[in-house]
């Protein structure tokens, strides 16, 4: 496994609206009880080492922090939950790839009914699959950096 993952995955936080342990006590003062989710930016903030790092730096380092923020305590996914992480944080470039053998191909082995996880190396590699694929990626390439 990474070493990203190991100095966080025991500090997974919930958010208000997202189901935590089950209780009895109405939702209000359920979600009273449950710790408020610290903003991504927040976290990044808190590591030193990107106060001076570069655009790229902070992006890896806010994919690593959106997968722990979703990860089990040992630091992996469930492929319903990876599927899920990616409809919600990854939408625009998975946008228009439906129909796409490729994209089919991938999606497809995370329905299989299997107990299997996915670390957060198996996680990168998929995000990185799915960002070649997509057409956002393309139209990104065509952004003019010069006049």
């Amino acid at each position: 496994m990474c070493c990203c993952t190991a100095s966080t995955q025991n500090s997974k936080l919930y958010s208000v609206n997202q189901p935590g342990a089950a209780s009895t006590q109405n939702t209000t003062s359920a979600a009273a009880n449950m710790p408020k989710r610290i903003p991504i930016s927040k976290q990044l903030a808190s590591v030193k080492a990107l106060g001076k790092g570069s655009e790229l730096e902070k992006a890896f380092a806010t994919v690593a922090v959106v997968y722990n923020n979703s990860a089990d305590p040992e630091g992996k996914l469930s492929k319903a939950e990876t599927k899920t992480l990616l409809q919600t944080q990854f939408m625009n470039f998975i946008q228009g790839q439906e129909n796409k053998p490729k994209y089919q191909e991938i999606i497809s082995a995370l329905d299989e009914d299997k107990d299997n996880k996915i670390d957060f190396e198996d996680f990168m590699i998929l995000l990185l699959s799915l960002a070649l694929l997509s057409d956002l990626l393309q139209e990104i390439r065509n952004i003019r950096t010069t006049k």
